[in-house]
């Protein structure tokens, strides 16, 4: 079992004292976040392209770069690269970069997005947002293969016989398929014999079982490898104290959900709402003891090979993050590899 965080490198201002911090501070602690998660033995962490005023990361790849010079063993990934917006050559260009940089560390997680704001900002047409994603999807695959490309498509200049560089440190860079709620995507990756990055936002997580099986029913089906990787995203946080915890990440989680919330029609969140996700829902927050239990009873669910959590879901202060960090990779990590009867590593 891999464990890792994911991040969309939230900058709202702090719930508790109504400042918002500068900028450049903020991708100052983003990086050393990056650097700790290293030194503690994370597998994996992950940066969401978004480009939205509360959100840093409309560029992963860059900030990706920057963790990877200070970085030694931890995979550096997107979540997601939003593919049907962007230019499928540029983003393979910029992951291979990483994967030089990071000597053979980077992947790229695509999906479709959980926002639009970056498809009118670069001219494409949300009409095609489904046709947009599985050209896109196509082209980027083809990437992998050989470094001189000719391809044709609708929503993209044809690619007539060019090269596309640098290449990168391993052979074929990962692609992830994340996946929301949708089947048909969870068919597609089996089909197509990508690894599947399944997010479980809300709700209790064995209600996408489903998901899970049609994935592996559709890797069999393709003849692609039974045991291609499933990846489970959630949201959750870690401190020494479990009441901590909850008091600490609810009112960014309420402040975050409640905005997006009003954008979307959904009802406003309680704490009533989100201790319900604690206890039997989606949320993967408590002590070390709690969310290592929690992971554990998952993976009994789905046999899952990768568990990535979003651990500010809004504004947390640094230090508290730090140490959720520090928590999850000394503490929550071993008792996972116990609990799933994996050797620890060396």
């Amino acid at each position: 079992m891999e464990l890792g965080i994911y991040t969309f490198a939230e900058n709202t201002a702090d719930p508790t004292t109504g400042l918002l911090q500068p900028p450049q501070e903020r991708m100052a602690d983003l990086l050393e976040e990056m650097r700790l998660a290293d030194e503690v033995g994370l597998d994996v962490f992950a940066i969401g392209e978004h480009h939205r005023p509360e959100y840093m990361a409309s560029n992963p790849a860059t900030i990706l770069a920057a963790g990877a010079a200070a970085t030694k063993r931890i995979r550096l990934s997107s979540a997601v690269t939003v593919l049907g917006s962007e230019d499928p050559v540029r983003v393979f260009q910029q992951f291979a970069t990483l994967d030089l940089i990071s000597n053979g560390r980077a992947e790229i997680m695509a999906g479709r997005g959980s926002f639009i704001e970056s498809f009118p900002l670069f001219g494409n047409d949300l009409g095609d947002y489904d046709a947009l994603f599985a050209e896109k999807l196509d082209l980027l695959l083809r990437l992998r293969e050989a470094e001189t490309i000719t391809w044709t498509g609708k929503h993209r200049p044809s690619i007539p016989g060019r090269g596309v560089y640098p290449r990168p440190v391993q052979e074929r860079l990962p692609v992830w398929l994340a996946v929301g709620g949708t089947p048909a995507s969870a068919v597609r990756a089996g089909t197509l014999g990508l690894p599947l990055a399944l997010a479980i936002i809300g709700g209790d997580p064995g209600r996408f079982k489903g998901f899970a099986d049609l994935f592996r029913r559709s890797l069999i089906e393709a003849g692609n490898p039974a045991d291609t990787p499933l990846s489970l995203n959630v949201h959750g946080f870690i401190a020494d104290d479990a009441q901590k915890a909850a008091d600490l990440a609810y009112p960014p989680f309420a402040t975050t959900m409640n905005r997006i919330g009003a954008e979307r029609g959904w009802p406003p969140t309680s704490r009533a709402h989100f201790d319900q996700e604690i206890r039997s829902g989606a949320l993967f927050l408590g002590n070390p003891e709690q969310v290592a239990e929690k992971i554990v009873r998952q993976h009994a669910v789905f046999g899952h090979d990768r568990t990535l959590i979003q651990l500010s879901v809004g504004t947390i202060s640094h230090r508290e993050m730090m140490r959720a960090i520090e928590l999850l990779g000394t503490r929550v990590a071993p008792l996972v590899r116990d609990g799933i009867g994996v050797d620890q590593p060396v």
